[in-house]
Parts: structure tokens; sequence; C-alpha cells
């Protein structure tokens, strides 16, 4: 690690995390309904929307009628998604004329972007019209992004009422995340990100003349513009030569925006945000680098203020920091070492047993190693899924620090909203753990802890693994899942690993050597995604009115502190023992056994 990569990690930290106070209060704040002066001209427009919907603001909802509502909200999200794909050729906003998306394809990414997974099989500028990309996919990472933080703050409160039957209204929560937080964030980012060169227009592609000619394999399409598969499963392709290079346009930046601030990830173009028109220059890139992370990191301090105790926020803020900054640093370490296949010829004619310069494959030269291996670690870690390099591309290593990041939960800041939450699963477990070594009852924030609560926490942890792991097992078993596989043997594995890890985790991202755009995959992750996200949330909120519905207990002198450096070791210990017993065989079948290969053959 030279200087210069200490400096670029230092000052990114340091940015974001002298953010997390101010914005944390601010979100408190709206979501205990005090509004700061400076948003109260919002109100009128947030009061008319009540009207019309007929919600009833100060009306709060038990834990089962908030778990509907979120149901139903979900299930016509997904409808409204799916018809603006199938019928978007009859649609206006199509300069390019698409034509209806397959019909496999619009249901994996109907629920993909309702579960604020958005992963995506297809090709944004040769798929998607414009009114499909604002309408269905940039309203939906408003949406689910809004979802999520309100079924967090809807836990919060259960940590904070006592003797509560309701944990506050669906509609009021979703609506102040996206009016207060969400779209005046967008607005900012996205007018910064159009001085960077990222664009937002209306027009259709532009066709330049190339310098040279340019000789390559062009895919066949079927009728609705999707690959032509032969019977191993790989892209149907003819050679062809041109002169000729298409520019895509259309409003990406106000998607952008919200796709990075919201942990959603997917992208306006198919190679994400390491494309020039998604992410020009390195501040557009440090900009994007730091909303990944910056709402879920300030949602700490957010609960720590809405449960009365602000050091419980700091504690839980400084353990996903340090599990952070080790998977960064096995990332930048293994990207920077490179592949000792490449061993390098000195000036003095020796050999050194190392890659020159790194790891530079698949990876933008205008963000280098330790740009592209921090957004990495960051996108694994925040459940965002957009990347600025080839993950699929990285050492054996680098690669296992994006796929274990989303194993463990994705918690280690996570999405907004259902990171904390996720982790406050995790402190749900290592109090009860805490409690079972001293023979005491488990508290927390003074509620105990009973059979109940860790029932709910044990279904929050044990769905995604069982989904993963069964979902992986098919993949590898069956013709239709095997036939995707670019890369066969440990690295193959990985691949499918990875995308069962990504779909479940509600990530996005993907090992791009697997040809995820088949009726198999696009069917077996769109389930993957839906339970992955809706069957977590009913439990926590069954949780959070089981806590809410209890007395808060004053905490005495059998009470165990929940602030201070040993409950911080104790949590991460936690989150890394349930992550080891789960995915250690799997991680060993794929990344480690390609580590292992890879300096054996050196």
């Amino acid at each position: 690690m030279t200087a210069n990569g200490l400096l670029q990690i230092g000052l990114y930290f340091t940015v974001l995390l002298a953010m997390v106070k101010p914005l944390g209060l601010y979100m408190a704040k709206i979501y205990e309904g005090n509004l700061p002066a400076f948003v109260r001209w919002i109100s009128p427009f947030e009061n008319l929307f009540y009207r019309i919907c007929r919600v009833k603001q100060e009306e709060e909802m038990n834990w089962t009628r908030y778990a509907m509502a979120m149901l139903w909200f979900g299930l016509l999200s997904v409808l409204v998604v799916y018809g603006l794909q199938r019928l978007q050729g009859m649609l206006p906003l199509n300069p390019q004329k698409f034509g209806p998306v397959s019909p496999d394809s619009s249901f994996n990414t109907a629920i993909s972007f309702m579960t604020n997974t958005n992963w995506q099989g297809y090709s944004g500028e040769s798929t998607m019209s414009y009114l499909t990309q604002m309408m269905g996919l940039a309203v939906q990472n408003f949406i689910s992004a809004a979802v999520g933080m309100a079924v967090l703050i809807a836990l919060i409160r259960g940590f904070a009422r006592n003797t509560a039957e309701t944990i506050g209204n669906f509609w009021v929560d979703v609506m102040r995340s996206i009016i207060y937080i969400l779209l005046p964030l967008s607005l900012i980012l996205a007018l910064v990100l159009v001085s960077q060169g990222v664009i937002q227009n209306f027009s259709p592609y532009k066709n330049i003349q190339t310098v040279e000619t340019l000789n390559y394999n062009n895919p066949e399409m079927d009728a609705s513009g999707n690959p032509i598969m032969d019977a191993s499963g790989k892209p149907v392709t003819e050679k062809a030569t041109t002169r000729k290079q298409v520019l895509p346009m259309g409003p990406a930046a106000s998607q952008i925006a919200i796709k990075q601030l919201g942990t959603n990830g997917g992208g306006f173009f198919n190679v994400n945000s390491a494309h020039p028109f998604e992410n020009p220059t390195p501040f557009s890139n440090f900009l994007e680098m730091i909303a990944l992370l910056l709402i879920p990191a300030a949602l700490c301090y957010t609960f720590g203020r809405m449960v009365g105790d602000t050091r419980q926020g700091w504690a839980i803020l400084a353990a996903m920091t340090l599990i952070f900054v080790g998977f960064l640093a096995v990332a930048e370490y293994s990207e920077q070492s490179g592949n000792p296949v490449f061993a390098t010829l000195n000036v003095d004619q020796t050999v050194s047993n190392s890659q020159a310069g790194g790891n530079m494959e698949g990876k933008e030269t205008r963000f280098g190693i330790v740009n592209s291996a921090l957004w990495a670690t960051a996108t694994a870690a925040a459940s965002n899924g957009s990347v600025n390099s080839m993950h699929d591309s990285f050492t054996p290593l680098g690669g296992l620090v994006p796929l274990a990041l989303i194993s463990l939960g994705e918690v280690v800041f996570g999405g907004v909203g259902s990171g904390l939450y996720g982790m406050l699963i995790y402190v749900v477990f290592a109090v009860f753990i805490a409690g079972l070594m001293i023979g005491r009852t488990p508290e927390y924030l003074g509620k105990k802890i009973e059979s109940f609560d860790v029932k709910m926490a044990s279904l929050v942890i044990l769905i995604p693994p069982l989904i993963i792991l069964v979902g992986t097992a098919l993949g590898v078993t069956m013709d239709a899942g095997k036939a995707g596989v670019a890369n066969p043997g440990a690295h193959g594995f990985s691949e499918i690993l990875y995308a069962f890890v990504s779909a479940t985790g509600n990530n996005g991202s993907a090992f791009a050597g697997l040809s995820a755009n088949t009726p198999f995959y696009n069917t077996a992750l769109g389930f993957a995604m839906f339970f992955g996200r809706i069957w977590l949330m009913i439990p926590v909120l069954a949780l959070a009115g089981s806590l809410a519905a209890k007395k808060r207990i004053p905490s005495g002198v059998g009470t165990m502190p929940t602030h201070t450096p040993l409950f911080i070791w104790l949590l991460i210990g936690t989150v890394f023992l349930v992550g080891a017993m789960t995915f250690i065989p799997a991680l060993a079948l794929g990344p480690v056994v390609e580590h292992l290969t890879m300096i054996g053959v050196h």
C-alpha cells in the first residue's frame, strides 16, 4: 500500500464519519415529527399526499397491519414495473423503439427493483426505454429504499417505546423517508454529478464515426432483443466490422444519485459505474463512494438518538467500521499484490514474484486499484451492488471480500435501513449469548430478550443461508444452471454462489462471467430476491411489535453495558461466528480453492 493509497482511504473515512452526526440527527428529527425549520415548507405537500391517499397521519399501526401494508405496497410495485417493461414498446419516451422485455426478465427485474436488489441480467442501454428507466426503475429506487428505512424505524420504536401496542404508520414513515431525506440528497448529488459530466437528457442515441475499423463478434438477438443461446447456453454470435459507434443517451444522473444514496445499485448502463457517462471523474467516483455508505452510517446515530442513548449508536457504528476496515485491508493487499503467475522482470534482470503494478485487469485506469478495491468493499458492505470495476477479474482473495461481506448478511453498514436492522438482530443474539454465559435473562435497552424475540431473530439469521445454499446447489447440479458458467471449476462455482448470495442479500452485484439472463436464473434469482427481502422484514416487524409491548426496565448493577469496547468485540465475534459456521464450507470450494490453485501453480 502506497502513501497515496492510504491518503485516499483516510480522506474517504474522514469525510464519511464527519457527516454521520449531522445527518443522523436530522433523520431522527424527521422520524420523530420534529421537522427542522428549513424543510417545513415541504409539509403541505406531505399533507396533500395523505389527503389524496386517505391516509390518517395520526393513526398508528400494530406490527401486523404495518407488515400487511408493506406487502400490498410491494405487490403493487412489482405489477407496475412488470407492466411497464412488457408494454414499453407502445409507450412514449422510447426514442430507440425498444420492444417489450421478455416475461422472465421482466419478472426478475420487477422483483429486483422492488426488493432494493437491482440485480440486472439485461443491458440497460439496449433494453429499457427512458420511460421504463424513470417511472419504473428510478421510482422504485426511492420506494424500496424508503421501505427499508421504514422497517428500521419501526424496530427502533420497538426498543424505544414502553408498553405500546403500535410501532408507527407505514405510509407516513415511507413518505417522510422519501420527501425529507432521499429526494433532497438525490437532487443535490445529481446536480453535482451533472457538473462532472454525468449525462441527463432525453436525446436519441448518437452515432459517431470511429478512427479505426473495429472487428468484433456480434450476438444475435431474438424479437424481444435478448441474446439467442446455443445448446450449451452460450450466446450465438456472428463476425462483423464497423466504423461506427453508438453513444447511449438518457436521464442518467437522476437515477445514479438515488441508486447510490438508496443502496440500490442498478446501473443505467450495462457496465454500471465503470461507464464514463455514469462516473466520469475521480471526484464523481469519490462522491458516489461517499453516497454508498452515507445514510447507513448516519442511521446508527439516528438509532442512538431515538432510543435516548447515542452511545449505543456509536458502538454499532464502531463495530461496522472495524469489520469494514479489516475486509478492505484484505481486498487492497490482494489486488495490489496481483497474480503471482505473472512474474515481473526487474531492471537488473532478476524476477520478482509479483505482478507489476498489481492486478489492473477489469479496472478503470482513472480510478486505479485503491478506489476499485475500496468501491468493491463498500458496495458489498452496503447492499448496493453498483460497481466501478469487474469483480470477476479480482484475485481470488480480492473477490472473496465482497462475497464474504454479502454472506454475513450485509450488516456492515448494509442497505439503508436493512443493514442496521440486520445488525440489531445480531445485537439481540450477542446479548442472548452473554446472558447465557452469566446466567441472567438477556436485556437490551431495558427490554428483556425472551423466547419469541430469539425465535424471530433466528428466522432472520437462518432464512438467507437456506435460500443461498439451496439455490447454489440447484445451480451447480442442473444443466440449466451450469449452462451459464463461462469458467468451469472453482471460479465457476464462485460465480454461481456469488449470484445467489448477491440476490438473497439484495445486493445486485455479480461475477460477470455468469450468463444469468436465462429463464432458469431469472426465475430462481427472482424468488431468492423476494424471500431474501420480504421474509426477513416480517420477523423484524414481529420483533418490533413484541419489544414495543414490553415494559422498559431501568438498568441495574447486573445489567451488561452494551456501549463498551467489550460489547463491540462481542458483537463482531457474533457476526463472524454465525457467518463462519454457515458459509466457510461453500467459500472453501470457491475462492479459497482458487487462491490455493493460483499460488500452487506458481
